[in-house]
């Protein structure tokens, strides 16, 4: 049985889970504005670890959140799951986080785009179709009442990026799923499997989380 530990900290959302045969066993996650992912990430994994009965020596493999998203955020996850990696002998997964942004919605026609917040009025995005297939590539892109005119089909938004455009983008064809904020480390289990089966692994020693901008140090 292949008992895998995925990690998402690409936003303010410190998500952790266990997953046997790409199901969740157990999640654990918190959203704070202070990011205290370097405080709870950790205490996370012995958590849900032990209360699964459970121990490091059981695990096949350790998945992370690859980005785009916080810096610091991914900077913590990755160098964790790295952390794991080479102390358990054990291969690294990467995950896009839009991907785990789309798939925690469900829809039968139209397309998704996860929207992270990229501060200002710039998010992270990509386009998905209805199967979570990516038809348009990860951009950095300031939003404004233009965008998006070219698509005719219904377009549904997701992530903490979307509480800025309410008042922009107002045609009927957006939904806005407000319920939907941040990726989560239960819709990894299932991605962080399907790689698993088919080892699809990174290099520990030389993955680096995509950032998609450089680091910024507000002053």
């Amino acid at each position: 049985m292949s008992v895998l530990l995925n990690i998402e900290t690409a936003t303010k959302n410190c998500s952790v889970s266990i997953a046997r045969e790409g199901k969740t066993i157990l999640c654990r996650e918190i959203a704070e504005e202070n990011f205290s992912h370097a405080e709870k990430l950790h205490v996370f994994i012995e958590e849900i670890l032990q209360e699964s009965n459970l121990s490091f020596k059981d695990l096949k493999a350790v998945a992370v959140s690859q980005g785009p998203g916080s810096y610091t955020g991914l900077r913590i996850g990755v160098s964790s799951a790295k952390g794991f990696c080479y102390a358990l002998n054990l291969p690294m997964i990467a995950i896009d986080t839009l991907e785990l942004l789309a798939r925690k919605i469900s829809i039968n026609e139209g397309i998704i785009i996860p929207m992270i917040d990229a501060r200002r009025m710039e998010v992270y995005t990509a386009f998905f179709d209805k199967n979570y297939i990516k038809i348009r590539q990860i951009e950095a892109e300031v939003i404004n009442e233009e965008s998006y005119k070219e698509i005719n089909s219904t377009i549904h938004l997701v992530g903490d990026g979307i509480m800025k455009f309410k008042e922009t983008l107002v045609q009927d064809k957006f939904i806005f799923h407000h319920d939907v904020v941040f990726p989560s480390a239960n819709e990894m289990s299932y991605l962080s499997f399907e790689k698993y089966k088919k080892s699809d692994f990174v290099n520990v020693a030389y993955f680096e989380p995509y950032y998609l901008k450089d680091f910024v140090l507000n002053k």
